[in-house]
């Protein structure tokens, strides 16, 4: 089967079982995106979590940043945002200055 154009297990070689801890409310989102698909919390979570840690292996394997749109949109405020300097590096720019004048 493939996802999103990545295999997410069409040949069921081997089934490995994978337990994971969640709070209530994260388990209960689980659930409801699974019935919205109308499909098992399994086969949501194969559906779902397999194709994106197979495109994180290949972005990290390619050294490619990839973001979400919440993650770009916090990375392009960040750099949006105007520094804090602090004391020493004010004190440091005076210093640049004063040089650059002589």
């Amino acid at each position: 089967m493939t996802v999103g154009g990545i295999d997410v297990g069409a040949s069921r070689k081997t089934v490995s079982p994978l337990m994971v801890r969640l709070d209530d409310d994260s388990k209960q989102s689980l659930v409801q995106a699974a019935e919205l698909r109308r499909i098992s919390v399994s086969d949501y979570v194969r559906t779902v979590t397999v194709p994106q840690a197979k495109r994180e292996v290949r972005a990290a394997r390619e050294q490619v940043l990839s973001l979400t749109p919440e993650e770009q949109l916090a990375f392009w405020n960040a750099l949006n945002e105007s520094p804090k300097l602090t004391a020493a590096q004010r004190r440091l720019g005076r210093l640049a200055q004063n040089a650059s004048m002589r």
